[in-house]
């Protein structure tokens, strides 16, 4: 199995298939594809856990692709404009990534919710109490809005992020939330109340576009209905 990424801000994901070689993604992931492919949906794991990942963001069901033949081709593509980002993970390896994050992962790759475990991150932390956990062995594939940054925290370093900036992270990182201090700071600043502190060690990939930025810029130039 290979893959390749094309395009700038509206990528597309090719990945190709030897036979018996499969992937899963959620129900209408995918975009179009080439050979022989068999095509399997199902809730993954049992009706609980499919209703569990629909409060992540993804669908009840999955569909698996199978390559049936010597080779083929199935192409994702994103929801909206962004990057897609690869993810290597060994066994046991996990990323906790942001709602509707997850793209499409080979078999081996295990998706579920991840809690938030501190009251006030999952209150203020801009995605809820509710994120995405994927666990290796295998790659697997999400799609983050705008570009992304990736940064190394070393043990004790700390960052402090807008909380909608915040795509992806190793489970290592302590996440957590802080009110931001001053009175001006805080009616003018423009930032909100609070803001992330991740505090390493661990990788970090932060999004240049959270989509509830796109959402609230689109929506000053959509018309009012009159009543």
């Amino acid at each position: 199995m290979h893959y390749e990424i094309e395009g700038t801000t509206m990528q597309t994901l090719d990945i190709f298939l030897s036979a018996g070689e499969s992937i899963f993604t959620e129900s209408g992931g995918m975009a179009w594809m080439r050979g022989n492919v068999d095509m399997e949906t199902n809730t993954r794991g049992g009706l609980l856990k499919g209703l569990a990942r629909s409060l992540s963001g993804e669908s009840i069901f999955l569909t698996t692709y199978t390559c049936k033949d010597s080779k083929a081709m199935i192409t994702f593509t994103p929801e909206a404009p962004g990057s897609i980002i690869p993810v290597e993970l060994g066994p046991n390896e996990s990323r906790i990534c942001q709602k509707d994050a997850f793209m499409v992962a080979v078999d081996s790759v295990t998706l579920e919710i991840h809690f938030r475990k501190k009251l006030g991150a999952g209150l203020f932390g801009g995605e809820g109490f509710i994120l995405q956990k994927l666990t290796g062995p295998g790659m697997a594939w999400v799609e983050i809005a705008g570009e992304v940054r990736e940064y190394a925290l070393q043990a004790g370093e700390t960052m402090k992020v807008d909380p909608g900036h915040l795509a992806m992270y190793e489970p290592s990182i302590n996440y957590d939330i802080t009110r931001v201090k001053g009175v001006k700071n805080i009616l003018f600043g423009g930032e909100g109340l609070f803001l992330a502190t991740l505090t390493g060690p661990g990788k970090v990939w932060l999004q240049s576009l959270p989509l509830s930025n796109l959402a609230s810029k689109l929506m000053q130039y959509m018309p009012v209905k009159s009543s």
